[in-house]
């Protein structure tokens, strides 16, 4: 413990006994033009000193509205309608905006979800640490920079003064969440809310932060409020666990009970759902007999592409047979997407050989390659992103349509893409009332269901998927997976998909390469990859998938 803060012992003389946390009650709801909506209804629970509770549950659940209730730091609109949050006996709920802000960071804090938007990009990181110790201790300018140091030091950082005179632009996603981390602990506080501290970040990455976060834990006996999607980190690193429905708590239970005997039906229905526990099975239209050398569908030979000085990817080889899914896996910066960029045409090589359903790609212009676009289609991670706001479903799924016939299309050329958008969305499991809705007004689940459409309104060949599902839900992830591979099975789809997340490429793929700076350190059959693996970074990757205890509960 550093000597510059306040000893915790301390602090805790004159405490009362009991939770340190205790949420009685609690409803949350917003103001709408149509009333206020209630967003969390009576949750209760206890958090005791050096326990972690882990609180599950899907999009829209509430999770992150407890989390925010917790540290008065509701949006506006929001407001508390009932029940108490009491903070060592002491009720905080109520207390105004002053007398709050001085426990926040002090004895509750926060580490939040994207460190890219919490953390000031024109300010040095250093600079912003200090300032939970300049609000919450007496430090001197001197000492101040001397915590920080040390700080960084806890989170795992070398170079401790370099570090803190870099700018978030210059840090990679885990160390901006480790730079979270050290500000949350600066003033040793004796609750953490920590709301998806691990959203979006590779297993390894996620692996460290955990151990992190939870060092710090069994070091100061601070108590976590763990906050996620992702029910394997809740079994791996939770004391309890509280699933969270529709805002209410529809569960509450010991982390090894609820792993082993969920009491609620829609606690069993998520844990079956988590990618480590699903299969699939697979009869792919138009697969070859065995005994007969399978026809290839994309064959890449040597690889390599450069930008500028620095190559993203290098002299990878792999090839995929017609109707099976290859999986790409590594983490951040490894060249998966530049490798599926290359596929289809947005990124053009610099050097090797890539072929696509017998065509060489290396020498094709954009326009040449444009009549193989009908046979080779992409499924982006963030469909929203790469739809026109301005569009409705039927135009976003059209698009493609259009982009390959005349100016000025006759009126039965729209009869006929209005129905092939329609057949293409009952395809991906969406009802035809949905075309003239917006993508704004879709869930998370229902626009990936969309991009799947609109990749397969052209009747492709080869799908390209890069990351399709890292930010759903579990249980949409799962459905989106065995839509997946349902319509492999019918349509005799080529997949390749790129993923950082193994339990999932377990899941749904014949063969895997696994990718690290550029190079491909290991590939084959995804039982040889994942159970006698050959690489020891493929072994470090296995290692770090959350959620071991739930594939064998």
């Amino acid at each position: 413990m550093s000597s510059h803060a306040a000893p915790r012992a301390a602090r805790d003389a004159t405490s009362p006994p009991g939770p340190v946390l205790a949420v009685d009650g609690l409803s949350v709801g917003y103001r709408t033009g149509h009333g206020t909506k209630t967003a969390v209804r009576n949750v209760s629970f206890e958090l005791g000193p050096g326990q972690v509770l882990a609180l599950v549950g899907e999009s829209g659940s509430g999770k992150s509205t407890i989390g925010h209730a917790i540290l008065g730091l509701l949006p506006v609109g929001g407001r508390v309608l009932s029940g108490a949050v009491r903070y060592q006996g002491r009720t905080i709920s109520d207390l105004s905006g002053d007398r709050l802000r001085a426990l926040r960071g002090r004895a509750i804090s926060l580490i939040p979800q994207d460190p890219t938007v919490s953390l000031d990009p024109v300010r040095r990181v250093g600079p912003q640490v200090e300032d939970a110790l300049r609000l919450h201790t007496s430090l001197d300018t001197e000492a101040r920079r001397a915590r920080v140091h040390e700080l960084f030091e806890l989170v795992g950082f070398h170079h401790v003064e370099r570090r803190y005179r870099q700018f978030p632009h210059e840090l990679s996603g885990g160390m901006r969440q480790r730079v979270l981390i050290a500000a949350a602990v600066a003033a040793e506080p004796d609750v953490i809310v920590a709301d998806e501290p691990t959203s979006g970040l590779d297993a390894t990455v996620q692996a460290q932060v955990l151990d992190l976060i939870d060092d710090l834990r069994r070091r100061s006996g601070t108590a976590v409020l763990l906050i996620t999607h992702d029910l394997g980190v809740a079994a791996d690193r939770s004391d309890l666990v509280g699933v969270l429905r529709d805002g209410r708590l529809a569960e509450l239970a010991p982390t090894a009970s609820f792993v082993r005997n969920p009491r609620d039906e829609y606690s069993r229905h998520l844990l079956d759902n988590v990618p480590s526990r699903l299969s699939f099975t697979r009869d792919r239209a138009g697969r070859a007999p065995s005994e007969r050398p399978e026809e290839p569908a994309v064959e890449v030979t040597n690889l390599s592409k450069h930008y500028g000085g620095h190559t993203a990817v290098d002299d990878v080889s792999f090839t995929v047979p017609r109707g099976r899914t290859f999986s790409i896996v590594g983490e951040s910066g490894s060249g998966k997407s530049t490798t599926a960029r290359v596929l289809t045409g947005l990124t053009r090589p610099t050097a090797g050989q890539v072929s696509v359903l017998g065509t060489q790609l290396g020498a094709l212009s954009t326009k040449a390659f444009r009549p193989l676009r009908r046979d080779v289609q992409i499924v982006f991670q963030n469909p929203y992103a790469s739809f026109d706001p301005r569009f409705d479903v039927l135009s976003v799924v059209e698009e493609p349509l259009r982009s390959f016939q005349p100016a000025g299309s006759s009126r039965r050329h729209r009869r006929e893409n209005r129905d092939r958008v329609a057949a293409a969305l009952e395809a991906a499991s969406l009802p035809a009332s949905f075309l003239h809705r917006h993508p704004r007004e879709l869930s998370g689940g229902q626009r990936q269901r969309v991009a799947i459409a609109r990749a397969l309104v052209l009747e492709p060949k080869v799908v390209v998927l890069d990351e399709p599902i890292s930010a759903l839900d579990v249980s949409v992830q799962a459905q989106i997976l065995e839509l997946l591979v349902t319509l492999q099975s019918e349509l005799g789809l080529t997949y390749v998909f790129i993923s950082h997340d193994l339990a999932v490429v377990r899941a749904i793929s014949d063969r895997v390469a696994v990718m690290r700076r550029g190079r491909i350190v290991e590939q084959g059959d995804i039982a040889q990859v994942f159970e006698r693996p050959a690489s020891p970074y493929t072994a470090e990757l296995l290692g770090a998938i959350a959620g071991r205890r739930l594939a064998h509960r």
